[in-house]
């Protein structure tokens, strides 16, 4: 198992390198001039080219990409020019926002479309079956910016039951909380809800067809242990493949989710940098969703090889 990791870790390094350079690159692509962007556009081409002094943007491209890799390996991930703070301190302040809503989101979507999966696996070709699927393929296809905008019209605007904008505070009582997270949670659990469940009924089928769980229930092991105990053991792990993508694609649903319901989290940290051309923060928000990613892959490759240790990542086929 150790060697396992230390291998992923050492796989996740020239990957980390590849985003570093694309974002840096990229950034630069981004129209505008991150000086003029911070002065405004009536600022004097003097002021404006002591500030791109100031900001290191009169350097040879190949020294500020040196700099920047040279910070990164040293901890530090630049300056925020929009913020006026270091880049990771940000990053990390708005990091409990984003984790509050996506992972409440996740779980929710682990809750319900696993159950689904399973049930529509179950009666397969029934009328609960399709009318599940159904669901499931409509949540898998809508996207999340028009999920948002009809929540925030329907419930906020026309019903005005709950608020549409903003994260609310225990001071104010526990149902402030809850009422501010309840459409952005609902909007970022529907794909992966729907994916969980389609992957879960697909999983279960072929569980439940195998000779082992034949033989189980020609033993005449109660169907209840059947099911959750041997079928939906084995049928875990492209469950748990799942999981893991979802949790790291959370982060950048929450791009849009954030925006649109104006949750203080990483998804208005990186919009905000975005629009005033700050470097340094774009690309320190890049990488630390890099970062998520490969963390959260290395998470699911030892949770399978738990479950399923028949898989050797070693050797890289089965035993």
């Amino acid at each position: 198992m150790a060697k396992t990791i230390l291998k992923r870790v050492l796989q996740a390094i020239p990957v980390l390198f590849v985003v570093i350079t694309a974002t840096f690159i990229l950034t630069r692509m981004v129209p505008g001039d991150p000086a003029i962007t911070m002065l405004g556009p009536q600022a004097s081409p003097d002021a404006v080219a002591e500030l791109r002094e100031q900001l290191g943007l009169n350097e040879p491209m190949w020294k500020q990409y040196i700099d920047y890799l040279l910070g990164v390996l040293q901890g530090d991930f630049g300056w925020s020019t929009s913020y006026n703070g270091d880049v990771m301190p940000l990053i990390l302040s708005r990091l409990p926002a984003t984790l509050s809503i996506t992972m409440t989101g996740l779980i929710i979507a682990a809750l319900v479309g696993i159950p689904i999966g399973v049930e529509s696996a179950l009666h397969q070709n029934s009328i609960l079956d399709y009318v599940f699927m159904v669901v499931a393929l409509v949540g898998v296809s809508m996207p999340i910016f028009w999920l948002g905008l009809m929540l925030v019209l329907t419930f906020s605007v026309n019903l005005g039951l709950l608020p549409a904008m903003g994260m609310g505070t225990f001071s104010n009582g526990v149902w402030d909380v809850v009422s501010h997270m309840i459409l952005p949670v609902f909007c970022l659990a529907t794909i992966p809800a729907a994916t969980l469940a389609r992957i879960s009924r697909s999983s279960m089928l072929d569980t439940i067809g195998t000779d082992y769980i034949k033989s189980l229930r020609s033993r005449g092991i109660k169907e209840t242990l059947v099911i959750w105990k041997h079928a939906f053991k084995n049928a875990l792990p492209p469950i748990v493949t799942v999981l893991g993508l979802q949790i790291a694609s959370a982060f950048t649903g929450a791009i849009l989710t954030e925006t649109i319901f104006s949750w203080p989290g990483l998804g208005t940290l990186i919009v905000n940098a975005v629009n005033g051309r700050d470097y340094s923060l774009i690309q320190g928000t890049v990488l630390f969703t890099a970062v998520v990613f490969v963390v959260v892959n290395l998470v699911v490759d030892i949770i399978y090889a738990v479950i399923n240790p028949r898989v050797s990542y070693e050797g890289g086929g089965q035993n």
